[in-house]
């Protein structure tokens, strides 16, 4: 296998932990949100285990993105398109929003209002990802929902 096949595997499955620690996280800044809870340490360390999992997915899918050959492709074709331009375009801004949201989180003093700015940057990232999966299978014949290719 060579370096790009390594790290197509790599990005692929890299991406369930990604998902895992942000829908947890969301799931938690929202009930200490609406449950008018404080904010703990194990709050503050799993934001920015989330923060650290999108930033090694970045990094991973930057190299990729220089050696794949989907984005050496005409932008009329969909598939390339998308590996080209959409999917990084997407990927990128989830990944501000989780910077921006861990960092408002770090600048409030109050436990309430640290959860609504994770649930909201957080969950407005999450939604962003989602799409872009979803986007990836509909626009390459070659990827599946939960296939690790």
């Amino acid at each position: 296998m060579n370096l790009y096949g390594i790290l197509k595997s790599a990005h692929s499955g890299w991406r369930y932990i990604v998902l895992i620690l942000l829908v947890v996280a969301v799931i938690q800044a929202l009930a200490g949100w609406l449950g008018k809870k404080g904010y703990t340490e194990g709050n503050r360390k799993l934001n920015v285990f989330t923060l650290i999992s999108a930033h090694i997915q970045l990094l991973i899918g930057l190299v990729l993105y220089f050696l794949s050959p989907f984005t050496k492709g005409p932008t009329s074709e969909a598939v390339y398109r998308y590996w080209k331009m959409e999917h990084i375009a997407i990927m990128i801004v989830a990944i501000v929003l989780i910077t921006i949201g861990n960092s408002k989180s770090k600048k409030i003093a109050n436990g309430v209002a640290k959860h609504k700015a994770v649930a909201i940057f957080f969950g407005i990232a999450l939604i962003l990802i989602i799409g872009s999966i979803f986007m990836m299978v509909k626009n390459d014949p070659s990827r599946t929902l939960f296939g690790i290719s």
